[in-house]
């Protein structure tokens, strides 16, 4: 998909999606710019894979500073991945996931809307979550579904999510990409899926450590992560902005996950190796979570390619090779 050439910035490049992203608009052509913190140690493991990429050293909630950054990039497209990401810490950290997850979108938005009133025309892409949703009363999820969040960190999305409708409707190309699970080898091992398919690959190996799991009944729509990236790419490429559910449209429970994970480790049996611990229950946790992509199906041609075993299984294989 092309588009000429591009000078892109991407927040939050050295996430598992920024990443993802900042590959395939390379690819693309682009020129790559990103939004580092000061000391991030995923920045050199970045550079490695893409060393024609430009950091920049800043942080979100720098006011100024983030308007400075795209007034003298003046990009093309914005990518916004960077946040709080953990449902766990919003709940520690509520005032800081509010002012990075939210907040800080309404100062990208606003210089994104007066750059293009001044000439030079941004296309702006919201990674959104399905969080927003909280407890929702039906299945699956689309557009329309009403946004009730049960987090800090669904409201802070929640908050960044309408102002994106906000903007656009003063004429910015915005979109936002309400994002389901979605998980690789390059997931932090901060997540539960990551913690599982660790735990599941060193079992395997010999290891008779136990993993303590949190709500194995939580159903949840999971994909591969580079798919929800090139989804973000076609929803900025494409000519009319819009709000899109990024989902595969099937569910599975965490005991799916760790049942996939400890079959791809060679493990059939995986219940002697699991307990449930109540301090990883979360004080509020959003009990079913799928989402329909139809929109982005009709709209972006845009469909999910790997399927849930698939997933897991290579992020189990991935544990004993090499990052890539």
């Amino acid at each position: 998909m092309t588009h000429g050439t591009e000078r892109v910035l991407i927040t939050g490049i050295t996430g598992q999606d920024g990443g993802y992203l900042a590959e395939q608009l390379s690819n693309d052509g682009a020129e790559i710019h990103g939004l580092v913190r000061d000391g991030d140690e995923a920045a050199s493991g970045l550079l490695q894979r893409l060393p024609q990429a430009q950091l920049h050293t800043g942080d979100l909630t720098d006011t100024e500073g983030m308007r400075d950054l795209l007034r003298v990039l003046k990009p093309s497209e914005v990518y916004n991945l960077a946040g709080i990401s953990s449902v766990a810490q919003s709940w520690e950290q509520p005032t800081l996931t509010a002012e990075v997850t939210g907040v800080a979108v309404a100062v990208l938005l606003q210089t994104a809307w007066q750059l293009t009133e001044s000439g030079n025309p941004v296309r702006f892409v919201q990674a959104s979550s399905a969080e927003m949703f909280g407890n929702p009363q039906r299945s699956p999820q689309n557009e329309s579904t009403p946004i009730a969040p049960v987090s800090p960190y669904g409201a802070a999305k929640a908050y960044a999510h309408h102002l994106v409708g906000v903007y656009r409707a003063r004429g910015l190309h915005a979109c936002s990409l309400i994002l389901y699970n979605h998980e690789s080898p390059r997931r932090p091992s901060s997540f539960v899926t990551r913690k599982i398919t660790q735990a599941a690959a060193r079992i395997a190996g010999g290891d008779t450590e136990q993993l303590a799991l949190g709500n194995l009944d939580a159903r949840r729509d999971w994909g591969w992560a580079p798919d929800y990236v090139d989804a973000m790419v076609r929803a900025a490429r494409h000519a009319v902005p819009g709000d899109y559910v990024i989902a595969t449209g099937v569910e599975h429970t965490v005991r799916d996950f760790v049942a996939a994970a400890f079959v791809a480790a060679g493990i059939d049996d995986w219940n002697q190796y699991v307990r449930v611990d109540p301090r990883f229950f979360r004080p509020v946790d959003a009990v079913e979570q799928i989402g329909d992509p139809s929109k982005a199906g009709q709209l972006l041609g845009w469909a999910p390619t790997v399927p849930f075993d698939e997933i897991v299984a290579r992020m189990v294989r991935a544990e004993n090779q090499p990052a890539e």
